[in-house]
């Protein structure tokens, strides 16, 4: 594979691999994103009828991202790690606007001190900061 496959523009805050989840309720989950994660909202574009949300950018941090109504591609759940300054407020936060708690903020063996939450859609974020400047593993 030639290095220029990948080299190609991309907008303030995508890099060459993004999220885009298909949800049941994009309205409220776009909500939900910005209440706990404080997300921020770039653009949405809706169907025809303005009832149906086919695209919405969303920012958290450096990373954007997309949200879509789920209809041909049905609703899939995945996981995120999340890197913050402060786990603690940031879990209990999440946990404020309706996430499930998964496993308490905790110091972990690989050098994060981590939590873990289910958000309303059903997606894994596991919300970390990194204790030591070290690449994972035997990087």
């Amino acid at each position: 594979m030639t290095k220029t496959l990948y080299n190609t523009y991309r907008p303030p805050g995508f890099s060459t691999v993004n999220a885009y989840l298909m949800v049941d309720d994009p309205v409220s989950y776009i909500s939900f994103l910005k209440d706990a994660f404080e997300a921020k909202e770039h653009s949405r574009t809706m169907d025809e009828s303005g009832e149906v949300v086919r695209n919405c950018i969303l920012q958290i941090g450096e990373t954007c991202f997309m949200i879509g109504q789920a209809r041909e591609i049905p609703a899939m759940h995945t996981s995120f790690y999340l890197y913050t300054s402060d786990v603690d407020a940031l879990h209990q936060r999440v946990l404020d606007q309706g996430a499930e708690e998964v496993f308490a903020p905790a110091q972990m063996d690989y050098g994060d001190y981590q939590s873990g939450v289910k958000d309303i859609a059903g997606n894994y974020w596991w919300i970390s900061c990194r204790l030591v400047e070290a690449t994972y593993g035997n990087e």
